[in-house]
């Protein structure tokens, strides 16, 4: 028994170790194959596919179909329908219009041309005639609407007023003001977006205010009716589930417009003959940088977009030009610090703005205290008394008319703290979509390898130019201090979104304007109200 336990113990001794080298041996050539196949893959300029786990060549025009497909069997169940009853089409290269019903019941885009219309029209009306659909009692009511539809499209200024303000079909005042509040046009005035849209897509901060607006909307619309069944609430909940993958499609959606955009500037430089072209690019691009300088978080915008344009293609430039991918590894190590470094200011963002909103809140609850504690005294004094005292009446409302002007000074302090943590986060969203959206520009088998090559050294072009403007416009300091600054921000920008949804017309370039006069008037009022107290003080003291 003895010697047999130790001959076990030997053999597995022996044969244990074995076993770990023959499959370490396995392991490492099984790596160093995969190695091979990887480093020859992408020279060939394929692409890892993660979930069909095989390398695959990559093409940006089938990606946009694809996404088009997905989003139309997402919205499968709220399509809109065309007079027949057939699904309505749609493309992500539609122009945005407030409503497209009337589109829908033509079955065109909102870019159809006057002929498309009228052709659509003509095709729609003879299958919904009442006299082709004898048994459809509805059939009437829909050829009326069919017409009345193009009616209004067939017209250009009843169609440009349809494209701004919609059907003006509701008589509720709570309904009208939230449609007339359009958070994208809101925070594009507010941040002065307009001119880097085409680089960044729509910023997060307004995709998100828009999203949970119209969620809020539905929500509150479904709720309000007593009679809803238990299938109808579990529509509510399935769409809630469901609005996490409609966030992931409509952000996949975003980067493929944004490489689409960037292909359509880079085209000068890609079609370009002689250096003389290229240097036209070079001075094109100069001129859009300074030109989004002079806006308001313009500089802060031409660093991001700068930085993680010029990165971008410098990996991909380094991992096919430099010797064992140098260069490329050096220019991730790069922006995985820059990438650091925006996580750290996020998070102090965070931080300062947990902290002046918990602050405000206190402040706030403090002022309400001391409005219910002054009432309570006035209510007591009053009913001590036989006659009625006016001062007393009007003492506790100049009270609470001074305490919510100091509730509403403690919150507008706070918008700086908020603001700036909305910038954070806005800068992350910007570097992770234009990380995306290079990726798909430069590595679409739809070009071959050289093509591919100058598209990223264009893209490092526009890059380095704005990058270098930015930082001479004080881009890297981001820091939002001024809150009268923001307050008249604000101020233009819901003037703004209110006349546009009144049908005005309110380009970029007048908001831009009305923001500056509104500075200038500020300063002034500010200059005088500071003369006005030096004055005051020196006939005090001559007195």
């Amino acid at each position: 028994g003895f010697f047999g336990g130790l001959c076990t113990g030997v053999a597995s001794a022996v044969a244990l170790p074995l076993t770990g080298v023959c499959v370490g041996a396995y392991q490492v050539a099984r790596g160093v194959g995969n190695s091979v196949e990887a480093v020859n893959a992408s020279r060939a300029g394929m692409q890892w596919d993660s979930e069909k786990r095989e390398w695959i060549f990559y093409f940006l025009e089938k990606e946009k179909e694809e996404v088009e497909m997905l989003e139309r069997q997402l919205n499968e169940g709220k399509k809109g329908k065309t007079a027949s009853g057939e699904d309505a089409t749609s493309d992500m290269n539609e122009k945005k219009v407030k409503d497209r019903e009337f589109y829908d019941l033509l079955g065109v885009s909102t870019n159809a041309s006057a002929g498309e219309i009228k052709k659509a029209y003509y095709k729609e009306a003879r299958k919904c005639h009442p006299d082709k659909c004898p048994g459809d009692p509805e059939a009437a009511a829909k050829f009326q609407a069919l017409g009345h539809a193009y009616q209004i499209l067939s017209n250009e200024q009843t169609r440009e007023a349809y494209d701004k303000n919609g059907k003006p079909d509701s008589n509720s005042a709570d309904a009208n003001l939230a449609n007339e509040i359009d958070p994208l046009v809101f925070f594009a005035v507010m941040f002065g977006s307009h001119l880097v849209e085409p680089y960044v897509g729509e910023l997060w901060i307004a995709t998100t205010a828009d999203t949970m607006m119209k969620d809020a909307m539905e929500q509150q619309k479904a709720m309000d009716t007593e009679t809803m069944t238990d299938e109808e609430a579990a529509e509510i909940l399935h769409g809630k589930a469901s609005s996490s993958a409609e966030s992931a499609l409509k952000q996949r959606k975003r980067e493929i417009k944004c490489a689409f955009n960037l292909r359509e500037k880079i085209l000068p430089f890609m079609e370009a003959t002689s250096p003389d072209d290229a240097a036209a690019f070079r001075t094109a691009i100069q001129k859009e940088a300074g030109k989004i300088a002079d806006t308001s978080f313009g500089a802060t915008f031409l660093v991001t977009i700068g930085f993680a344009l010029q990165i971008e293609a410098e990996e991909f430039l380094g991992f096919h030009n430099s010797a064992l991918g140098v260069g490329g590894h050096a220019a991730r190590l790069k922006k995985n610090r820059r990438n650091m470094q925006n996580n750290f200011k996020l998070f102090g963002a965070g931080i300062n703005a947990a902290s002046v909103g918990r602050k405000a809140m206190r402040e706030v609850e403090t002022a309400q205290k001391a409005i219910e504690e002054r009432r309570a005294r006035a209510a007591a004094e009053r009913a001590s008394k036989s006659i009625e005292d006016d001062k007393d009446d009007d003492e506790p409302s100049e009270l609470d008319e001074e305490q919510a002007k100091l509730a509403a000074q403690k919150l507008e302090e706070t918008i700086p703290a908020l603001l700036e943590l909305a910038w954070a986060v806005n800068i992350r969203d910007i570097s992770r979509t234009l990380k995306n959206a290079c990726k798909k520009l430069f590595t679409d088998a739809g070009v071959d390898m050289p093509a591919r090559m100058k598209r990223a050294e264009a893209i490092r072009i526009v890059g380095a130019e704005f990058l270098t403007i930015g930082r001479e416009r004080g881009g890297e300091k981001y820091e939002i201090k001024d809150a009268a600054d923001i307050k008249t921000r604000a101020e233009v920008a819901v003037m703004t979104t209110m006349a546009k949804a009144q049908g005005q017309e309110v380009n970029d370039d007048d908001a831009e304007e009305m923001i500056k006069q509104a500075r200038n008037m500020r300063a002034e009022v500010e200059s005088m109200g500071y003369e006005s107290n030096a004055s005051d003080k020196e006939e005090k003291e001559k007195a």
